[in-house]
C-alpha cells in the first residue's frame, strides 16, 4: 500500500512539473487581456485521468499555479490553483464513470476535455469579474480556445499515456470517496 502511495506522489510531482513546463514553453499572448495560451491545459486534463482526483488535481493545480508564478502572473496563482485543481478533479470522476460504462478512452477523453474547456473559461471569468468586473467577460473566448487546444492535445497523448503500465492502471481506478 505504502509502496502505490509513493508511486502516485512521484507521479503527482511529475505531472506538476509538466503541467508547469508545457504552460511555460509556448505562449500565445491573447489579444485584449493579459493572458496567454499554452498547451499546459493538456496536462491538467492528463493529471485527472491518469491520478484521479485528489493527486491528480494537485498535479494540475501545483503545476498551473507554479507557472503563473515563475511567469510573473503572481494574483492568478491562487486562481489558477483552484481553477485547474477543480477540472482536473472533475476530469477525474467524469472519465472514470464514462468508461465504466463501456465509453472507450479516446471519446471518453473528448468528453471530458469539453468539462475542461467550460471550466477553464467559466473559471477564470468567475474570478477574474471580481477583479476585473464586465471586462472579465473579455477573456472568455481566448479561454475557450485555450480549453479546446487542451482537449485535442490530451486526445492526442491520451493513448501514448495509456501505453505506460502504471498509469493505464491509474487509469481505471475507482473514484475514492
Amino acid at each position: 500500500m505504502k509502496h502505490t502511495q509513493t508511486k502516485k506522489l512521484v507521479y503527482g510531482a511529475l505531472f506538476a512539473a509538466l503541467a508547469c513546463v508545457a504552460t511555460m514553453s509556448i505562449h500565445i499572448p491573447t489579444p485584449g487581456t493579459s493572458g496567454y495560451i499554452h498547451p499546459g491545459d493538456a496536462l491538467v486534463v492528463l493529471s485527472g485521468i491518469v491520478l484521479g482526483p485528489i493527486y491528480g488535481g494537485l498535479a494540475a493545480g501545483i503545476g498551473s499555479a507554479l507557472a503563473d508564478f515563475m511567469g510573473g502572473y503572481y494574483i492568478y496563482v491562487p486562481i489558477t490553483f483552484t481553477v485547474k485543481f477543480i477540472i482536473a478533479a472533475v476530469v477525474a470522476i467524469v472519465f472514470r464513470k464514462v468508461t465504466s460504462i463501456g465509453v472507450p478512452k479516446i471519446p471518453a477523453c473528448i468528453i471530458c476535455g469539453i468539462f475542461s474547456t467550460l471550466l477553464v473559461a467559466g473559471g477564470y471569468c468567475f474570478f477574474e469579474y471580481f477583479l476585473y468586473g464586465a471586462g472579465a467577460f473579455a477573456s472568455v473566448p481566448a479561454n475557450l480556445i485555450q480549453g479546446i487546444s487542451g482537449l485535442i492535445f490530451s486526445t492526442i497523448l491520451l493513448p501514448i499515456v495509456s501505453k505506460i503500465p502504471d498509469f493505464n492502471e491509474y487509469m481505471y481506478a475507482k473514484v475514492q470517496k
